[in-house]
């Protein structure tokens, strides 16, 4: 199978899915597709690494360990048999 096939056989797919709704709801899907077209691609790309909640921080991965290791309190008590 070609790319092009590949293609055109997803976008069936796909509007195979979308053929029950309502004219209004393809209407406002016509326009978000249209609109993600139109992105920047780099504002685009920034919006899916923060969906998934990275940060960013001025601190090195080192230093924020050694934070995250010194804030530990350790309160178990062993007891003799």
């Amino acid at each position: 199978m070609k790319v092009i096939d590949i293609n055109n056989s997803l976008i069936d797919g796909y509007l195979h899915l979308l053929e029950n709704l309502s004219a209004g709801s393809k209407l406002d899907l016509i326009s978000k597709l249209s609109l993600s077209v139109k992105t920047d691609v780099k504002r685009s790309k920034k919006h899916f690494y923060k969906s998934f909640g990275a940060w960013e921080a001025g601190k090195s991965a080192e230093k924020m360990i050694q934070e995250i290791r010194g804030s530990r309190k350790f309160g178990r008590q062993i007891e003799g048999f």
